[in-house]
């Protein structure tokens, strides 16, 4: 089963020893190449099953790319860039640097709990060869999408095209924005009540995703152009796409989104039937239209959440749960902030004191990162790093949170808050 042509001439010239042909590994690579062989790698050529209509699409797509540019109206080709590790790690390319001097970076790529990852999602303006890219530090989902290409159109797509009344996306048929993305139309029809535009949709059919605009047009070059340079902070992330230029003109503006979006966002078949949207008569699933309608029409993607007027924010701190007074905590807050409090990488989601509060309560009083999370109004990935940070803080000044002898009473306040504030359906964890 192993054939000979896979082995190193090294190997090969030691086995033809062994059956008595002594030889030189260079005379084998020799004999190789005089016979038409050469070290190669794989070759991506096999493009697998097509769907029937995929060029028929890309036709149909590029015909309305044309009647949109020609009519004076904006096209746009968005994608969700690769999401980048965010810290001393290693960046693949190369930089001019003084001899033996390399940047050094870490060993291993595990995502730093503090920094996290970035989460690039680009809009690439196909007439006036633009991009805007939004760098997100929380999750890839379509009301992120949607979001980005929001701050698009406020930041720079409004003042371009002021006599706009269409829209035109392409985009590909998989992630964040895909075809089959319910919460991707809804959040779309939101925004064509908010601009007045009438947002239409072409979808790359699927398994084409390399040939959309913004891959070779502006992520390539965002690529290069931090080429070899270690990503250390969502501050030099955002810096080193906007500073990304090409001898053709292209021009990138970028800012960073610390917004939270939560997944699991379902939308049901009512709300579905509900919205403006009409599909084009050639394949309508990757092809349709938004109309804009009043947004009282359209509903919203998250019930709003109604405050309970019996909540009070200030019951969190209550020494019942904390186990110490309000001065005891503040001293506390005191001692670990030189170490804690620090300003660099992903801007903080909580403020230091608040960070300090949900770490006691999940010590004292046992209560789990998901339910902090709601109660704080954080995501709870960030509610994960925010305790992982301040237990190896309270640890290393040797600081101890005992824990509750009893549940303290006024945890059932806090468990009916949260409950409160959670959907209906979404069953968290909140003791540990």
């Amino acid at each position: 089963p192993l054939r000979w042509t896979v082995k190193s001439t090294r190997t090969l010239a030691a086995e033809l020893a062994g059956a008595g042909h002594r030889i030189s590994a260079d005379t084998v690579g020799d004999l190789l190449r005089e016979e038409g062989f050469s070290l190669q790698a794989n070759a991506k050529t096999l493009e697998g099953s097509q769907h029937p209509d995929r060029d028929a699409q890309f036709r149909y797509l590029n015909e309305q790319a044309r009647n949109y540019r020609d009519a004076g109206q904006p096209v746009i080709s968005v994608d969700t860039k690769k999401k980048e590790l965010v810290g001393d790690f290693k960046n693949s390319g190369r930089q001019w640097r003084p001899v033996g001097e390399p940047v050094p970076v870490s060993v291993h790529d595990f995502a730093d709990p503090q920094l996290g990852k970035a989460v690039p999602y680009g809009i690439y303006d196909l007439t006036a060869n633009t991009g805007w890219v939004n760098v997100g530090t929380d999750h890839d989902t379509a009301a992120f999408a949607v979001e980005s290409i929001r701050r698009w159109w406020h930041g720079q797509g409004q003042a371009a095209y002021s006599r706009a009344t269409r829209l035109l996306i392409t985009a590909d048929a998989g992630g964040s924005n895909g075809y089959r993305t319910r919460a991707w139309k809804l959040e779309l029809a939101q925004l064509a009540a908010e601009t007045g535009l009438t947002i239409t949709v072409c979808h790359l059919p699927p398994g084409t995703s390399k040939w959309n605009k913004i891959e070779h047009r502006l992520f390539s070059h965002i690529t290069m152009n931090w080429s070899g340079r270690p990503l250390t902070s969502h501050e030099v992330i955002v810096q080193s796409i906007a500073a990304t230029t090409t001898r053709t003109g292209l021009r990138v503006r970028a800012e960073l989104d610390t917004n939270t979006y939560p997944t699991g966002v379902r939308i049901k078949d009512a709300e579905m039937a509900a919205l403006p949207l009409t599909r084009h008569a050639f394949q309508g699933a990757w092809n349709y239209a938004l109309h804009p309608q009043p947004s009282s029409v359209i509903p919203a993607a998250r019930a709003p959440q109604t405050p309970d007027p019996e909540w009070n924010q200030a019951l969190l701190s209550d020494p019942a749960l904390t186990g110490m007074t309000l001065q005891q905590l503040n001293d506390l807050t005191e001692t670990l902030a030189p170490d804690g409090d620090i300003r660099r990488g992903r801007p903080p989601r909580l403020a230091f004191p608040d960070q300090v509060l949900a770490t006691v309560l999940h010590l004292r009083a046992a209560l789990a990162a998901e339910p902090l999370a709601v109660l704080f109004g954080t995501s709870r990935t960030a509610m994960h790093r925010t305790l992982l940070k301040n237990r190896r803080l309270l640890d290393a000044h040797g600081i101890t949170i005992p824990p509750a002898t009893t549940p303290p009473t006024a945890l059932a306040a806090l468990q009916a808050r949260v409950q409160a504030q959670t959907s209906e359906g979404n069953k968290i964890k909140t003791t540990c």
